[in-house]
């Protein structure tokens, strides 16, 4: 009952900021460390997309057909090893960072005979301990995209600092829009800026009002995830 009615809640919150900002915005749950009956509850709220970090659990929630009736995304560090495990059995991998880690999703894909969805993970901040590429390699990285098969780029993922101000955030995002729009322009093939995913708990109203049109948010929906010792 807490999980669907804070479920509800956010969904309502998204979808007023959306409203305030001119545009749609698609909630996608980040359910990690959830088991299948959270994402079910959340499900009962209106939520109609999920995202998981980990492979594990993806794999877990898929045989329990958790994502019935919603979509599963992608939204961890993906390991090259681990690419069959995702590829083509999520609609969209959020967290696509280099030119080998997207030839082999796009490999798996034509081996499964589909056009995998990707998102490109800009490392806005700068962090040595994330993934991403970095915003001046972003151009390139597109253009790579471009020629690699099996592959369709759909848009931008970030993760900015945690521990920011919001100004600072905001920033971010104004930054991450201005990469979406640049990049946008270039018109390459098999790239097409639509989805920009950035906003997470503490700050999807401000991601939205920046630009998001998709946001990813954990804690706000399931409440706070402890690991266990």
């Amino acid at each position: 009952m807490e999980i669907r009615d804070s479920a509800a809640r956010v969904l309502e919150r998204v979808n007023a900021a959306a409203q305030k900002a001119g545009h749609g915005a698609v909630l996608v749950a980040a359910s990690k460390m959830n088991g299948p009956e959270c994402v079910r509850a959340a499900y009962d709220g209106g939520v109609r997309h999920f995202g998981e970090n980990r492979v594990q659990e993806l794999e877990s929630k898929l045989a329990a057909d958790a994502y019935a009736g919603a979509t599963a995304h992608f939204i961890g560090h993906l390991q090259k090893n681990k690419v069959k495990a995702v590829a083509g059995r999520t609609a969209l991998i959020q967290s696509a960072d280099s030119s080998a880690l997207l030839r082999l999703i796009g490999k798996r894909a034509e081996e499964l005979g589909i056009t995998q969805d990707v998102l490109l993970e800009v490392n806005i901040g700068r962090e040595a301990s994330k993934s991403g590429v970095l915003p001046e390699a972003l151009d390139g990285l597109a253009a790579e995209a471009a020629e690699i098969p099996g592959i369709f780029v759909r848009g931008l993922m970030a993760i900015p600092p945690a521990g920011e101000e919001k100004e600072k955030t905001v920033q971010y995002f104004e930054q991450m829009r201005k990469l979406f729009i640049d990049i946008g322009a270039k018109k390459y093939d098999n790239v097409s800026m639509r989805i920009l995913s950035m906003g997470m708990s503490a700050d999807f109203e401000e991601a939205i009002a920046c630009g998001a049109n998709m946001v990813r948010v954990g804690t706000a929906i399931f409440g706070q995830r402890y690991v266990k010792g």
